[in-house]
C-alpha cells in the first residue's frame, strides 16, 4: 500500500492482501513476486499462503477519501499492485467482501481494479451495476490475451474499463474494442530488470495511432529495460537492432528502467479517460 504511489497513472496503491499465481506470459518476470521475496514472503502459487493486515491499514483509504472530499479533488487507487482482486480462491471472500464495503464507503476515490482474470468478474463482484467511481481494467500482453480478456472485459457496465499492456510483448490490434466504445483508457510499458523481454516502439507507436484515431486516452508509462535512446551515460551498455514497422531496423539499448525514461517520440503520453 501506498500513499502518493510511484506509479505514473494513480496516486495511492491499495493491496486487500498479497500473494498470487502466474497466468500468462506477463507473469513471467512478476514485479510483485520479486518484492515480497525481498521482504521474506513467499505467497506465489496455488498452494502458498496470502498475506493479510490489520485495520490499520484498511483504514488508509478512509484518510485519503476524507481528503479528497475536503480538497475538492478525486484521487486515483491502483488496487492491488501486489495481488489479483478477482483470484478463484474462496478463501478471500471475506476479504473481498470487505473490499467492496470499503469501495462503497470512499465515493471521492476512483479504485482501478486491474485483472488478468476478468472472466471471475462478475462471479466474485456484487454489483449489477457498477459504482461510477470503480475504473475496471484487463492486462493484455499480446493479441491472444487481448482477443481473451477484453472481450470478458467487455461485459461489465463499468464507468471505466481500460487495458494494461505492460509488459507489452507483441503487437496488438484494439480497432474493434475501441470502436464500439468498449476501451476507455490504453496504458502500455514495456518490462523493467535485466531479463526482461524488449518491447519495440513500432508496437507501441500502433497502440499509441489507434489510440488518437478513435479519441480513446493514452498513456505510456515507461520502456522498462530496454529503450530507442541513447543518453549520455559513462558505460557501454547493449544493443539490440529490431525491426521499426517501415522496412528498417531500430537500435534498443539496455539502459535500465532509471536511464530508459518514458519519452515516446520526444513526448510524454499521460492521457487519462474523461
Amino acid at each position: 500500500m501506498g500513499q502518493n504511489s510511484k506509479i505514473e497513472w494513480t496516486h495511492h496503491t491499495f493491496n486487500p492482501w498479497w500473494g498470487c499465481i502466474k497466468v500468462s506470459p506477463a507473469c513471467k518476470h512478476c514485479y510483485a513476486e520479486t518484492w515480497a521475496k525481498r521482504v521474506g514472503q513467499s505467497l506465489w502459487g496455488a498452494r502458498s499462503p496470502r498475506r493479510y493486515f490489520g485495520e490499520n491499514h484498511w483504514r488508509e483509504p478512509i484518510k485519503w477519501n476524507r481528503i479528497a472530499e475536503g480538497d475538492g479533488v478525486r484521487r486515483r487507487v491502483f488496487c492491488a499492485s501486489m495481488a489479483d482482486v478477482f483470484e478463484g480462491r474462496r478463501e478471500l471472500d471475506e476479504w473481498r467482501d470487505k473490499l467492496w464495503s470499503l469501495i462503497e464507503q470512499t465515493p471521492s476515490l476512483d479504485w482501478l481494479l486491474l485483472t488478468k482474470r476478468p472472466e471471475n468478474i462478475n462471479q466474485y463482484s456484487p454489483w449489477s451495476e457498477w459504482p461510477a467511481h470503480v475504473w475496471l481494467g484487463t492486462t493484455a500482453e499480446t493479441q491472444k490475451w487481448a482477443d481473451l480478456r477484453i472481450t470478458e472485459l467487455a461485459k461489465s457496465n463499468a464507468s471505466v474499463r481500460f487495458i494494461s499492456s505492460e509488459p507489452l510483448l507483441g503487437p496488438i490490434d484494439l480497432t474493434r474494442w475501441l470502436k464500439r466504445g468498449e476501451l476507455d483508457w490504453v496504458i502500455a510499458g514495456g518490462e523493467s530488470g535485466p531479463k526482461s523481454r524488449p518491447t519495440k516502439p513500432v508496437w507501441v507507436r500502433s497502440m499509441r495511432d489507434q489510440c488518437a484515431e478513435n479519441g480513446v486516452a493514452f498513456h505510456f508509462k515507461q520502456w522498462g529495460h530496454w529503450a530507442p535512446e541513447l543518453p549520455q551515460i559513462d558505460r557501454k551498455v547493449r544493443e539490440l537492432v529490431v525491426d521499426a514497422g517501415d522496412g528498417t531496423r531500430e537500435s534498443l539499448y539496455a539502459l535500465g528502467k532509471r536511464h530508459a525514461g518514458r519519452n515516446l517520440d520526444g513526448e510524454h503520453w499521460d492521457g487519462l479517460p474523461a
